[in-house]
């Protein structure tokens, strides 16, 4: 089974390890897709600290240290869902605070005819590891 999990994972910090850990117990093939700084400006309204590629090679490097068998690949641009369609993920992993509209999510899955579970992770002490608090935002 291939799983897809998206976030910024600026600030790589062990929630987010956790995150890939917890997973890629889902199948047999996780692929990480990294947020595009544009898009990251677009949804948050401001850029992350690390640039993309920074972003993208510190995932990359996690994902061999884990020993999961997967891939890192970059958001598009112009439509953050197209990756889906391309890859055809069987189980979509969000994050246990992640914010997705879902109903636009499962109707672009819709629209490209394929099923495709989405499963909310759990946490992972997240009174210390936060991209927020690592970011100063929150005390």
């Amino acid at each position: 089974m291939r799983v897809m999990t998206f976030g910024t994972f600026d600030n790589l910090h062990p929630g987010h390890r956790n995150y890939f850990s917890q997973a890629g117990k889902f199948g047999d093939e996780l692929i990480i897709v990294v947020a595009r700084d544009k898009n990251v400006l677009t949804l948050k309204g401001r850029l992350p600290q690390e640039n993309e590629k920074i972003r993208e090679r510190q995932v990359r490097r996690t994902l061999k240290e884990l020993d999961v068998k997967g891939k890192v690949v970059l958001g598009n641009i112009k439509n953050r869902w197209l990756v889906i369609k391309r890859y055809h993920p069987d189980i979509i992993c969000l994050g246990y605070d992640q914010k997705t509209n879902l109903a636009q999510l499962k109707s672009a899955i819709a629209g490209w005819r394929f099923f495709c579970q989405i499963k909310r992770l759990r946490a992972y002490h997240p009174e210390k590891y936060k991209s927020s608090y690592c970011r100063g935002d929150k005390k």
